[in-house]
């Protein structure tokens, strides 16, 4: 075959840069998505909007930014100096362009290669930028990245600025939907770092007064931490840090305003800071695991250039914070070693609370070193004897691959061998994986780690997510909790949550748990079949096909074929994101869901649970064939 493949000029294209954005968009924004994941393609779209406004207020041009997002439209207007007239479209349309470049001008901006507008230009269906300067406007409107109108300068009586309207592409981002609690993250995280900043989004002000402060406070339980929040700031950093009653560590890092979500070399330095502060402090060479057990953190930096490791900017790559300065690491760990140290000598209440938290931690860990060790040796056993994992190919924390690929690496946890065997056929071996449990889990609420290595199947699930000594080397982007929608299918994914919630709360923080939702109807003729996740889906799909409608009605993923549990996990995946919000305290959580019964709870499922009596009647055929006849 390789023979008959002709090699030549005609071989060899060129693409224009809208050509290339819409060919390899995962090259631009990371993944793309449909909006169920935090850093899924339409946010980043987003976000590089938002990073210029951010930039310019960094400036000090502009203390106020409007956005409004509605189901497909997202308009962003910041009040900063606007792009200069002239230059509007090239700054929209040419790739490597932007001022940027002018380091005079931008110091210590986010966006520096000039690429992030362009690649919202090329990925939406419309596209509008508008400048306003010095009593002057410029409208340029584009279409998937290809310009549709050029309107003159015009005079203006509005406030200097920038505004950008655009809808995301739906061919390119297929079924997608913005979820309310990750642009609200998205735009607390943009106020928080940086303080002063007001920021009207839906007719909601977001604003900070004490930076990353504010920010441990909206992200942790007030009752659960076990001192006051440290909140230390000097030129170009700012840390807050505490410790809480919940397990693993957990850490918000920022450079010059950009969420890295995935941390990079300015969080390695501020984790290897607080260790070392500590021991030194309390003279003591306590184990890192110890000092660093419970802590929630945050740290920001503002660096010179600053070099990421992909166009989505989730991982700082510089090594320094600018061309002459000190590197990273020494500049983070001397604030770090001055500041936390004259905190803690001034706060003694405080470095007693620190020092206890430490001990209890120290306690913990020595008491399940023993059964730890011992059900390391068991997992490496089963590992190679069983398959309650089938793994996949291309995995989150591999070093190097491609991008779209280890964000597209997910876990599907079922329970029983049908549904695994249905998700194990159909599933994409180069990215999705298969965790089959043995039985419902046990409810772990209330319990101590220890009972993760006394579980085989907390145990062996541990272990194949790779998350034993943290969530740094997770090896799948996305955690799918894949159950039966009935009343113990139900049970089943609550006890997996208690497990998640429990003992690895950054993890679902992160966003990384997810349930699977599968149609709980197929409505089908000779001519066509329509999948349907609702009842109301269902009746619709009778009404369309008419008489000859067949219903069938899935009570488990077992009775899914594996040719058709295909199309539910493959592009048109359904994932509903498990959301902790501001409100959620996760010690009441867990208590109401799975503590000792009370009426409020059994009040509470029966009220909300999808249970069969909602959507099968008492004659399934008899009702069936009065609303074939009805359609």
């Amino acid at each position: 075959m390789a023979e008959n493949v002709k090699y030549n000029e005609d071989s060899i294209k060129s693409l224009d840069w809208r050509e290339h954005i819409r060919l390899r968009p995962g090259m631009y924004i990371g993944k793309l998505g449909d909006g169920s994941a935090q850093d899924d393609g339409i946010y980043v779209l987003v976000k590089e909007v938002l990073d210029n406004s951010i930039d310019e207020h960094m400036m000090g041009y502009g203390r106020t930014i409007d956005i409004k997002i509605s189901e497909h439209k997202v308009e962003v207007r910041d009040y900063g100096r606007g792009i200069p007239l002239g230059k509007v479209i090239d700054c929209v349309s040419k790739i490597n362009t932007g001022g940027k470049y002018d380091s005079g001008a931008f110091q210590k901006s986010v966006g520096l290669n000039g690429v992030g507008t362009k690649a919202v230009n090329a990925l939406s269906d419309f596209f509008k930028v508008q400048s306003y300067r010095d009593g002057e406007t410029k409208v340029a409107q584009f279409e998937k990245g290809i310009m549709v109108e050029d309107r003159p300068i015009e005079k203006t009586t509005e406030r200097n600025g920038t505004k950008v309207v655009f809808s995301p592409d739906a061919g390119v981002f297929k079924n997608y939907h913005f979820i309310p609690e990750y642009l609200e993250n998205q735009i607390w995280n943009y106020a928080f770092l940086n303080a002063g900043l007001i920021i009207n989004y839906n007719g909601k002000k977001f604003f900070s007064e004490r930076g990353l402060y504010d920010l441990l406070m909206r992200k942790v339980d007030e009752e659960s931490i076990r001192y006051p929040i440290i909140h230390l700031k000097g030129n170009d950093i700012e840390i807050a840090i505490t410790h809480s009653n919940q397990y693993g560590e957990e850490y918000y890092s920022f450079v010059n305003g950009q969420f890295t979500t995935q941390g990079g070399t300015h969080l390695a330095a501020f984790r290897e800071a607080i260790v070392k502060t500590i021991r030194e402090f309390y003279k003591k060479e306590y184990d890192a695991s110890d000092i660093r057990g419970s802590v929630v953190a945050a740290v920001a930096v503002r660096v010179m250039e600053p070099v990421f490791e992909s166009q989505t900017k989730t991982k700082l790559g510089s090594q320094t914070i600018g061309p002459d300065g000190p590197t990273l690491r020494t500049f983070v760990n001397d604030f770090v070693k001055t500041e936390l140290d004259n905190y803690l000598h001034k706060n003694p209440a405080v470095a007693d609370a620190l020092l206890k938290r430490i001990l209890q931690s120290e306690r913990e860990r020595k008491e399940i070193s023993g059964i730890k060790k011992l059900a390391n040796e068991r997992a490496k056993k089963a590992n190679l004897h069983n398959k309650k994992l089938r793994d996949c190919r291309v995995h989150y924390d591999d070093a190097k691959g491609d991008e779209e690929q280890k964000n597209k690496s997910m876990l599907f946890i079922t329970e029983g061998d049908s549904a695994s065997g249905s998700i194990t056929k159909s599933r994409d071996v180069q990215t999705q994986a298969v965790f089959s449990l043995r039985g419902k889990p046990l409810n772990c609420y209330g319990m101590t780690k220890k009972v993760v290595y006394e579980n085989e199947e907390f145990n062996l699930l541990q272990h194949a997510l790779n998350v034993e000594d943290g969530i740094e080397n997770l090896r799948f982007r996305k955690i799918v909790i894949s159950t039966d929608a009935d009343v113990d299918g139900m049970h089943i994914r609550l006890l997996i949550m208690t497990y998640f919630l429990q003992f690895f709360p950054d993890l679902v923080k992160n966003g990384h748990l997810y349930i699977l939702d599968t149609p709980l109807f197929r409505v089908r003729n000779k001519k066509e079949t329509i999948y349907c996740y609702t009842d109301e889906e269902r009746q619709r799909a009778i009404h369309k096909i008419g008489k000859t409608a067949e219903i069938t009605r899935f009570k488990g993923l077992g009775e899914i074929s594996p040719e058709e549990f295909g199309k539910f996990i493959g592009d048109d995946i359904r994932l509903e994101p498990i959301i902790l919000s501001k409100e959620t305290k996760i010690v009441e959580l867990l208590n109401f869901y799975m503590g000792k019964n009370t009426p409020d709870r059994q009040t509470f499922i029966i009220d909300n649970l999808k249970i069969e009596k909602d959507i099968v009647f008492d004659d399934p055929s008899k009702k069936q064939e009065e609303e074939i006849e009805a359609a």
